[in-house]
């Protein structure tokens, strides 16, 4: 496996910058996310490191050497993207075995076979392995999907939002699997989402697009705990972060013009009245939605809370964070 390393990448569709001087550097061994709504730049950072588009300054280099003019093949990376990629006339074998059947790899037969049965078992799909692709719900096809990838063994594995077309049960143990492939096999992998669930959950690193700027780059947990602006404190966490006038309660440091409130950064029981306006069980826990001053915030609480749409509680900040009006963290 490889490092990867961006360097002032820019690119450019006619008057659109899709890329924007981005310089990240994805470890080794690691898991990097790249985050952010439709048009942040994220397909197109994919596309860079795959070959399928060359920048328009900068360069992009693996395993420390410069893949700049080399084609996809010679970069020895592995792609799999949104919607399944398979052969319809190929069984589940042949589609796995495919990759492996390049000119280039030169990969002998027993080779193949045993590497295609490893790979299957892996992914649950080894009773498939005779069907056709055809004859597979989505999930199993996108599982198959993924397999051609990890028979390759690349450098680097890129994924481009491989699990947003599957229900929410497959995408949940799709996470679980992907996550200890990559654990176990030690691959280094960038992966495309706009769900900051698979980024939480998945991610050794997560690298926050907006509009081609990577905005911060770190651990979930870094970003999540230290956002440097307040479209980073939104990209992760569940329910989002309550944005609100910095005013709204007192000692706001001077130049804040918003302050940001995660669920766990408001105390319950103490400070300013909020009208409870909606209750919202989920199991686990349960979510209040507030009302303050005109302004709706949501926090959670205790799973079996007593309070019901109506009733009134009080509320204060806890370490929030506040920001000023360009958005940009302040202390």
């Amino acid at each position: 496996m490889a490092e990867v390393r961006l360097d002032g990448v820019t690119k450019r569709f006619g008057r659109t910058t899709a890329l924007d001087d981005v310089t990240m550097t994805i470890p080794d061994g690691s898991f990097v996310v790249l985050l952010g709504p439709t048009g942040a730049g994220k397909t197109t950072t994919l596309r860079m490191v795959s070959g399928l588009d060359a920048p328009d300054s900068g360069d992009i280099a693996i395993g420390g050497r410069s893949v700049a003019g080399l084609t996809p093949a010679q970069r020895d990376v592995a792609m799999v993207f949104q919607q399944y990629s398979l052969y319809p006339h190929l069984t589940v074998r042949e589609n796995l075995a495919f990759p492996l059947r390049s000119p280039i790899l030169r990969t002998p037969p027993d080779v193949i076979e045993r590497t295609v049965r490893d790979v299957a078992e892996v992914l649950q799909i080894a009773h498939k392995l005779d069907n056709r692709a055809t004859a597979l719900s989505g999930g199993e096809m996108q599982r198959v999907s993924i397999g051609r990838a990890l028979v390759r063994r690349p450098a680097v594995y890129l994924m481009d939002e491989p699990l947003s077309s599957l229900d929410a049960k497959l995408r949940a143990d799709l996470r679980v699997e992907l996550k200890g492939i990559q654990a176990e096999s030690g691959a280094t992998l960038l992966y495309v989402t706009h769900d900051q669930i698979e980024a939480l959950t998945m991610a050794t690193h997560v690298g926050v697009l907006d509009r081609g700027r990577l905005v911060q780059f770190g651990t979930p947990r870094a970003i999540y705990e230290d956002p440097v602006s307040v479209y980073a404190a939104s990209r992760l966490g569940q329910p989002r972060i309550n944005v609100l006038p910095a005013d709204l309660f007192p000692g706001a440091p001077h130049g804040a013009s918003h302050i940001g409130l995660r669920p766990e950064q408001i105390r319950q029981g103490e400070g300013q009245d909020a009208a409870v306006t909606r209750v919202e069980r989920l199991g686990d826990q349960t979510r209040l939605h507030l009302s303050l001053a005109g302004h709706d915030i949501v926090t959670v609480t205790d799973a079996h809370t007593d309070l019901r749409g109506g009733d009134h509680i009080q509320i204060r900040p806890d370490r929030p964070f506040y920001f000023g009006a360009d958005g940009a963290r302040i202390a």
